[in-house]
């Protein structure tokens, strides 16, 4: 099975490992140079920054409120990164969107050809910044869908979804959106900013759900799951559906590997908030 994306035709990792269970050199598009291969990463005396939702709702005079509003201001300035705790969106629904994830990377070739990009399209199975036979690869599969606003799903795709990740997502991509909504309400407050001048701006913006599988590679140190990235829109909310390290944050020149927690979200500043934030904070070093 290839996927098609927005350029040109890419193989799916699992069915070549599918194909050739026995594996034990990887295909030579998919190992990066070397100096495209981030294995610098650093142990840390401390992780990125926590923020607990919920903190930042209690009185104003109170003292864990101030605290988690210097955390956040902390982070957003200085990292463009932090885990968030105590979100609101319960365990048993993550676990309902992990397990239908999982779903999803386990349906059959002809299943997974019904949720394919369709030719000059970014949703669906693929990679989508695939612009010439000699750029190289991720070591990764991947789909894409738009969740919101509902006008933007796609009827091939969402009708398509395994039941159990359709279902959650109708109530996650919400739940999501009031999230990302109050989160930054609370950068307003931190800012001085009244009349909602910056949520208002996202009012109606795009939700992209956007999911990653890393299969197991016979050269991983060859390799690279997804290549070193900033993104480009308003926040993204990184929910891991497994406990293995992968994901790394850049701070001050080096990589730092980062420990999820449980059901947490990794939140990510994308650039587009990064520009507003930062006329005000000053530069975020961002990964």
């Amino acid at each position: 099975m290839e996927f098609k994306s927005s350029r040109l035709v890419v193989p799916s990792v699992q069915e070549l490992l599918a194909k050739d269970p026995n594996m034990v050199t990887i295909p030579s598009r998919y190992i990066q140079n070397p100096q495209n291969n981030i294995n610098n990463s650093v142990s840390l005396d401390h992780q990125i920054p926590v923020i607990n939702f919920q903190n930042l709702f209690l009185h104003d005079d109170d003292h864990h409120h101030q605290s988690e509003l210097s955390n956040l201001h902390s982070a957003c300035k200085d990292w463009g990164f932090f885990q968030l705790i105590n979100h609101g969106i319960s365990d048993c629904l993550i676990e309902n969107v992990k397990k239908g994830v999982e779903d999803l990377f386990k349906l059959s070739v002809e299943e997974k050809k019904k949720l394919c990009q369709l030719p000059g399209d970014i949703e669906g199975f693929g990679q989508t910044q695939v612009f010439s036979e000699e750029q190289k690869l991720d070591w990764t599969d991947y789909i894409l869908i738009f969740t919101l606003p509902l006008a933007l799903r796609k009827p091939h795709l969402f009708p398509n979804l395994p039941i159990t990740l359709k279902q959650s997502l109708e109530i996650y991509s919400l739940q999501l959106a009031k999230l990302a909504k109050d989160l930054i309400r609370q950068m307003e407050k931190i800012l001085g900013i009244k009349n909602d001048e910056i949520s208002n701006l996202f009012e109606d913006g795009l939700q992209l759900f956007s999911m990653n599988c890393y299969p197991p590679c016979p050269e991983p140190e060859k390799v690279i799951g997804l290549s070193h990235h900033s993104d480009g829109g308003c926040l993204t909310f990184l929910l891991q559906v497994n406990e293995v390290q992968g994901l790394q944050v850049k701070k001050d020149g080096m990589w730092l590997p980062i420990n999820p927690l449980p059901n947490a979200f990794v939140v990510n500043i994308g650039d587009v908030l990064e520009v507003i934030i930062t006329l005000t904070w000053g530069s975020i070093d961002h990964a």
